[in-house]
């Protein structure tokens, strides 16, 4: 197994940002939304908090599946929000989705307790893991729903390299250097288990659902 490569905390530049924006996430971001709702079937409404935003295109497809939600996404990057807001203005959200800058750890977030928290393609952002597990803890109220869904780091870069040529070569080129980058960015299924161990969250599930991404689940105790 290859070792990490960071990268940065924050995709704070425009025209990433604006190919990010431009480019079609509906397979992995409908499956997000779809594997929160056979996980927790009984959850309907209530406020949800969402853990790296990006450019909002997850919480609006969330937002539509749950019409009794609201929702605060945060973000670090400027850049992102500004295509979010645009984006949830377009989808006339603005009513039920807020978003706030806000990079983790913040005390004030920590103060605000949720029905449910979720979080998509932060988790290999952040060179201190744990900052999310622990927002999670504080954030989540008792038996509130989590999910998270991330990428997880291939073997090999030969194997990096055979999913970017699956999975993106059709994208730009900048995109294809993010996708790569963050494939060995991200964790491994035994780093994420140790950090929710770490973190006092070992009650919740890792499991692969594709060849490149992992989610993480169950309720806050």
């Amino acid at each position: 197994m290859i070792e990490r490569t960071p990268e940065p905390d924050l995709m704070n530049d425009i025209a990433q940002a604006e190919a990010y924006a431009a480019t079609d996430f509906s397979e992995p971001h409908d499956a997000f939304a779809r594997m929160f709702s056979e996980r927790f079937p009984d959850f309907e409404s209530g406020a949800v908090l969402d853990l790296g935003c990006g450019t909002a295109d997850v919480i609006v497809r969330f937002a539509r599946m749950y019409p009794y939600t609201s929702i605060t996404g945060i973000d670090g990057a400027g850049a992102m929000l500004s295509i979010a807001k645009k984006e949830i203005k377009q989808e006339r959200l603005s009513e039920r989705i807020k978003l706030h800058k806000c990079i983790l750890p913040d005390n004030e977030l920590s103060l605000t307790k949720f029905d449910a928290v979720i979080s998509n393609s932060l988790l290999h952002h952040l060179k201190d893991p744990i900052v999310m597990w622990d927002t999670i803890k504080k954030c989540a109220k008792e038996n509130a729903p989590v999910f998270a869904m991330d990428l997880m780091r291939p073997e090999s870069e030969v194997r990096a390299g055979e999913l970017l040529e699956m999975h993106a070569s059709d994208a730009p080129e900048i995109l294809q250097k993010d996708f790569y980058n963050s494939l060995l960015a991200s964790y491994t299924l035994d780093e994420v288990k140790e950090q929710l161990k770490d973190s006092g969250l070992s009650n919740l599930t890792v499991e692969a659902v594709s060849d490149r991404h992992l989610i993480v689940w169950g309720r806050k105790q």
